[in-house]
C-alpha cells in the first residue's frame, strides 16, 4: 500500500445525484460518507496516485456533473487504507457484533462476533448494510432457510459472512465486478473461519457462467446502487426461485420508487422497506407462478 494518499472531501448542497454517484464510484480508488444529524452528508474520495484536479473536473464534466464544494488533503501513513478508512469502531446490528481487524481483541458481546477488512469496500457500518443485516436477520426469525444465497457487489463480504453464520448449510456465491474486493471476501471469509461456505470470485453483475449455472438461488443480496439495482433487475428475477426473497440497498429515500417498481415490474412484491438515515434497504419476494 502506498504510504501518501490524496482525500478529496465534497460537502453537497443538495441531495447527491446518481451521476455523482457514478462519478465517485469510477473516478476514485475508494470512497466513503460522512453522516451529518443536519446538512447533506459529505462524500469523500481517496487515490494513492498523483491527484490531477483538471482531470477530475474533465471526467465529472463528461458526466454532465457540476462538483459541488470540495477540500483537498494530501494523507501520509505506512497504511492510509486502514488509518484513514477502514478504521470504525465495533457496532451491533441484529445478531451481530461487526469489527474492524484493527482490533487486538474480540469486544465482549453476546452477538455473534465478525472481523472485517473493508479495504475497498468501505461500507461495512454503512446504512444500507444494516438495513440488509436487519432483513437477514428478520428472514431467519421467521424460518427463512435458504440452500442457494447469491450476494451481488458483495464488496468486503460482510453480507455473505452473516448469512453463512445465519445459515450455515447454505451454499454462497459472492461476486463482485472489483478484483480487490473478490480478495478481500476470501480474506474475511478466512478470518472467520467462513471459506468453506462462500466462494467469491469477479464477475460483471450476473454475467458469469459461474452465477448462471449456480443459479436459481433461494436468496439474492445486493447493496450497490440504484442505477445498476434497476437495470439488474430482469437478470435478478431470472437467477431467483418462485418464492425466493431479494435484499437490495444502495438507494435514498427518493430513489425507492424507481427501485421498486423496476423489481415489481418483474414479479417481485415488496415485504420491507428499513430505513437508516436517508438510505433505504427492501425486502422483496418472487411470486410463485
Amino acid at each position: 500500500m502506498s504510504s501518501t494518499c490524496w482525500q478529496i472531501t465534497f460537502h453537497p448542497q443538495s441531495e447527491p445525484t446518481s451521476a455523482f454517484e457514478d462519478f465517485l464510484s469510477e473516478f476514485f480508488e475508494v470512497t466513503s460518507q460522512n453522516y451529518r444529524s443536519q446538512g447533506f452528508d459529505e462524500y469523500i474520495g481517496y487515490t494513492s496516485s498523483t491527484f490531477d484536479e483538471a482531470k477530475m473536473l474533465e471526467f465529472a464534466a463528461s458526466l454532465g456533473l457540476s462538483l459541488p464544494p470540495y477540500d483537498v488533503s494530501e494523507l501520509k501513513s505506512e497504511n492510509w487504507l486502514k488509518d484513514y478508512v477502514i478504521k470504525f469502531a465495533p457496532f451491533e446490528v441484529g445478531r451481530f457484533c461487526i469489527y474492524g481487524i484493527h482490533e487486538q481483541t474480540t469486544p465482549k458481546t453476546e452477538k455473534i462476533p465478525l472481523q472485517i477488512y473493508a479495504a475497498t469496500a468501505f461500507g461495512s457500518d454503512h446504512q444500507t448494510t444494516r438495513g440488509c443485516i436487519e432483513a437477514l436477520c428478520e428472514l431467519k426469525l421467521q424460518g427463512f432457510a435458504p440452500k442457494k444465497i447469491l450476494d451481488i457487489g458483495t464488496g468486503s463480504g460482510i453480507l455473505s459472512l452473516c448469512a453463512a453464520k445465519l445459515w450455515d448449510d447454505a451454499d454462497i456465491l459472492a461476486s463482485d465486478i472489483d478484483d480487490e474486493a473478490t480478495i478481500v471476501t476470501n480474506s474475511n471469509a478466512a478470518t472467520n473461519s467462513l471459506s468453506s461456505h462462500i466462494e467469491a470470485i469477479t464477475a460483471d453483475g450476473y454475467r458469469s457462467e459461474v452465477i448462471k449455472d449456480f443459479c436459481p438461488c433461494d436468496l439474492v443480496l445486493s447493496n450497490i446502487l440504484a442505477n445498476p439495482l434497476i437495470a439488474f433487475a430482469p437478470e435478478l428475477a431470472s437467477a431467483l426461485k418462485d418464492g425466493g426473497y431479494c435484499v437490495l440497498s444502495g438507494f435514498i429515500d427518493n430513489q425507492v420508487d424507481d427501485v421498486i417498481s423496476a423489481h415489481s415490474n418483474q414479479g417481485l412484491e415488496l415485504i420491507k422497506l428499513y430505513s437508516h438515515d436517508n438510505w433505504r434497504a427492501a425486502l422483496m419476494q418472487k411470486k410463485v407462478k
